[in-house]
This record gives C-alpha cells, sequence and structure tokens, in this order.
C-alpha cells in the first residue's frame, strides 16, 4: 500500500519531528568542521519547503558518524543547520540536545513556518537501542512524524521507528517526505516492472555485499555489467587468474550460481575482458597498464576495467529503457583509475537523454557522477546507502513499515 506523504497533510500550526539523513562527510578547517559534500542536505529541501509553506512548526532530527553516545565535537550538526540557513535563506534554528529541557524550550519557541535542528541523535545510546523511554521523549511535544531519511530506514532506532509507534499509538499521523517517496518510487515502483531493456550495473568489492540484490535483478534484468573488485570473484569462478586482485575465495560457489542462474534466464552477464592493473610499492599504487589478456599476472591486481570492457559497456548501455546502476568499475578515487567508472557515468548520462529512467544507487556512483558534473543528467540519485541494497533485495525496512498507509 501506498504510505501518507507530506503533501496529504494539513500541518498549519503543527510542530512536525522530521528525521532527516544528514550524515554528511566533513572535514576539520582550522578549528571548525566543514562539510564537503552537501548532496544529502539538499535532497531534503522539498521536503522543506513544503512543510515552510504550510505553516508547520518542524522540528529536525538526524544522526552524523558513529559517536556511540558520547558527544564528539567533530559530529556535532551545528554546521548543517548554518549550511541550511545558507540553502533556504531563513534562519535555522539549532538546539544543543535532541531530548530535554533545552529541546523542548527550543521547540515550544517554534513559529509556524519555523525551522530547529536538533543536536546529532546518537549523542544518546537510546536511539540505537530503540529504547522506548527515548522514543517517547522524542515525540513529547510534537504532533506528527514526518520520515524523510530513507538512508536510515533500515534500522529500528527510536527516531524512525520507535517515535512512529509512540505517536501512531496517541492517534497521531506518521507520512513520508518527498524524498522518502522519491526512493520508494523510483527503487520500488519503477523497478518492479521496468521498462525494457533494462540494464543493471553493479560494481564495488566485494560479491558478498550485492549477491542476494544480484540474484533478485537477474530475475527481472536484460542485461548485468559488473566491475570493481568483484568482478574478480566472478573470474575466478570462471577458472581465471586473478593476480592479487581482491577476492572472495569463499563466494566462488555463489558466484558461480549467480553465473549459471543468468545464462539459464537467458540474461546477459558481462564482465571485464580487459583491465586496467598495478602493483603496491612501498604503499603507493604504481606500473599501472592495461591488461587485455583474460588471466591477470601474479603480482598485479586489476583496479579498474579496462578501455575494450569501458566501450563494451558503454554499448549495452546505450538503448537502455531502465537503468541502475550501484558501484564503481574501480578505485575510482584516484585519477589513474576512474575512467572505467566515468565512461559508465557518461554513457549512463547519454541514455537518459535519449529517454531511459536511471537510478543511480550508492554513494561511490553518485560520487562519480558529481564528480564529472552529470548528477543532473541522470533521473533519480538515492540517497540509501546500505537501505538501498536492503531494499533493492526486497527486504521490508523498519522506518517505511512504521509510517502510516494512504
Amino acid at each position: 500500500m501506498p504510505k501518507l506523504t507530506v503533501n496529504d497533510l494539513n500541518l498549519q500550526g503543527k510542530r512536525v519531528f522530521t528525521r532527516v539523513d544528514y550524515n554528511v562527510p566533513m572535514e576539520e578547517s582550522g578549528s571548525t568542521m566543514v562539510i564537503n559534500d552537501d548532496t544529502r542536505i539538499r535532497a531534503t529541501l522539498p521536503t522543506l519547503k513544503v512543510l515552510i509553506e504550510k505553516g508547520a512548526r518542524i522540528v529536525l532530527a538526524a544522526h552524523l558518524g558513529r559517536p556511540k553516545g558520547e558527544r564528539v565535537t567533530s559530529m556535532s550538526l551545528r554546521p548543517v543547520a548554518d549550511k541550511l540557513t545558507e540553502l533556504l535563506d531563513q534562519p535555522v534554528a539549532f538546539a544543543n540536545d535532541c531530548v530535554g529541557e533545552i529541546a523542548q524550550v527550543a521547540i515550544n519557541n517554534l513559529e509556524n513556518g519555523e525551522i530547529l535542528l536538533l543536536e546529532n541523535i546518537r549523542y544518546h545510546s537510546c536511539e540505537e537501542a530503540n529504547e522506548s523511554d527515548f522514543a517517547e521523549q522524542l515525540a513529547a511535544n510534537v504532533d506528527v512524524f514526518v520520515n524523510d531519511a530513507f538512508g536510515a530506514a533500515h534500522r529500528a532506532h527510536a527516531s524512525t521507528v520507535g517515535i512512529a509507534e509512540v505517536i501512531n499509538a496517541r492517534g497521531g499521523q506518521c507520512a513520508a517526505g518527498l524524498l522518502m517517496e522519491r526512493e520508494l518510487q523510483f527503487l520500488g515502483e519503477e523497478l518492479d516492472a521496468p521498462d525494457k531493456p533494462f540494464v543493471v550495473i553493479l560494481g564495488g568489492a566485494k560479491v558478498s555485499d550485492k549477491i542476494k540484490v544480484i540474484d533478485r535483478l537477474i530475475e527481472k534484468a536484460d542485461t548485468i555489467l559488473i566491475g570493481g573488485a568483484m568482478a574478480y570473484t566472478f573470474k575466478l569462478a570462471l577458472g581465471k587468474s586473478v593476480g592479487n586482485s581482491l577476492v572472495e575465495p569463499d563466494k566462488v560457489d555463489i558466484a558461480q550460481a549467480a553465473l549459471d542462474k543468468a545464462a539459464d534466464r537467458d540474461v546477459e552477464f558481462l564482465l571485464p575482458n580487459d583491465n586496467l592493473i598495478s602493483q603496491m610499492n612501498d604503499g603507493k599504487w604504481a606500473n599501472p597498464v592495461v591488461n587485455s589478456a583474460e588471466d591477470i599476472p601474479d603480482g598485479r591486481e586489476g583496479v579498474d576495467i579496462g578501455p575494450a570492457t569501458a566501450a563494451r559497456y558503454a554499448e549495452a548501455i546505450t538503448g537502455a529503457k531502465t537503468i541502475l546502476w550501484n558501484g564503481p568499475m574501480g578505485i575510482f578515487e584516484d585519477a589513474r583509475f576512474a575512467k572505467g567508472t566515468m565512461a559508465v557515468a557518461v554513457a549512463v548520462a547519454a541514455a537518459t537523454g535519449a529517454g531511459a529512467v536511471s537510478i543511480i544507487g550508492g554513494g561511490d556512483s553518485v560520487k562519480a557522477l558529481n564528480q564529472n558534473g552529470l548528477a543532473g543528467q541522470v533521473t533519480f540519485m538515492s540517497t540509501g546507502g546500505g537501505a538501498s541494497l536492503e531494499f533493492l533485495e526486497g527486504n521490508e525496512l523498519p522506518g517505511v513499515a512504521a509510517l502510516s498507509e494512504k
């Protein structure tokens, strides 16, 4: 059943506890923490603007990092409040705690259309333990719960599930934000019956991280393209030599089972037929060269798909009607090893321009698009991370299940 969304609610004068995903990368610059990438913050702006327009009194809650129930200065959300003030062109207040008198006073002082950001909710260990007393405290001064944090929806925490249970029990409404709604639409509805041809591009380090996704998508895809270190476990399953490449020898059987299932269902399952290989010298990558052979020499490690594979993958992407991309083709953080990922990004953007629906999951794929200035040329970029993978596996996410149905 579709979930209730912010568009369905009358929020005038109501205090709305809005769970967002502001787990953004930061680094220290001088004596302050600076946000490196505000993608997740910008992704919530449509929801915030609707809440403002509806006259809600907006209470934002989020986590940052893993402070493990302690106050860690470098994990404070205060810089996010400053960034929101800049992006929304209106003041965003900040409370130095998420519960207790500090939070209560700040919440009660809100006027219609005003925004308050609470301090890092994981400064309290009760959050991840989903303790009922903590959930009651979060819900104490609010009327409505909105979850716009798809990236945290796979965790049954106090701010994603516990508070929803409290508000539901007293007859309140629990709704999805616009970002949550789009995540469910593109990762759910669009992929339940994708327009064909459906091309799936999967990269990253481990087959074990994505084998359930692969297994499920084989049932829907026309073509699956494999890159990143996970490709070498599949190569090992085919009896190829992979040199010093990162592999999971104990996952060869499940890799072979996926290859067999794809063959049985007549799904084109493409692996790299050439690679960029390199070797470690004194802790640094050295002597990268293109290896056109099926086998990788001992002492060398695959770090990217090769140019022939990049061209073959780009051709497979051309003409797709639906594209799902999750994971880079190599160690793209090093510019020398980024060409394969870049080629895929360009091909996905071009196919989108030709009419395909392109759905990007995983932080690295999103980062690659941002680095190449192509973020605006794809249909949808998920902010979900691990939640995206669990959802694609077909699992029910606790933070989604807790929301009210229409």
